[in-house]
């Protein structure tokens, strides 16, 4: 079980980890072994609740694929039990992200005060722009 919070968790069987081999540097052994992990979670086929899968499928994030799964690729590591902990903590955290509600904005009003103050900067800087122009000589 991969534990969200202390009421929510993910059976592993839910997500589909494969090792495969790292990218970039870092010698022979790199071309040998299989340390990097790709993580692969369904999110419509998941047993999350229905207001989580929702705001996961909103979510604008480049990992989250238009079929709603989400690819995780780690390689962080040399170790494949490391990357393996990344690549889940990574999706916890993708998750913790939607389960915590969005603060509602409630719209406000500028006072009269800030009102005034602007117009006053306003007319000031077209007194002073005014007062770039040529001089006419009398």
């Amino acid at each position: 079980m991969l534990r969200i919070t202390e009421n929510l968790a993910i059976p592993l069987a839910e997500i589909e980890i494969q090792a495969v081999r790292s990218q970039g540097s870092g010698g022979q052994n790199v071309n040998k072994v299989s340390t990097a992990i790709h993580l692969r979670f369904d999110i419509k086929a998941s047993s999350l609740p229905e207001r989580y899968k929702e705001r996961l499928l909103n979510l604008k994030d480049g990992r989250i694929t238009s079929e709603g799964i989400v690819i995780i690729k780690a390689q962080r590591y040399s170790s494949q039990i490391k990357n393996k902990e990344d690549a889940l903590n990574r999706l916890r955290e993708i998750i913790k992200s939607v389960i915590i509600p969005m603060k509602l904005r409630m719209p406000t009003k500028p006072t009269k005060a800030s009102k005034i103050k602007r117009l006053e900067g306003k007319a000031m800087q077209s007194r002073i722009k005014s007062l770039r122009g040529k001089i006419e000589e009398q």
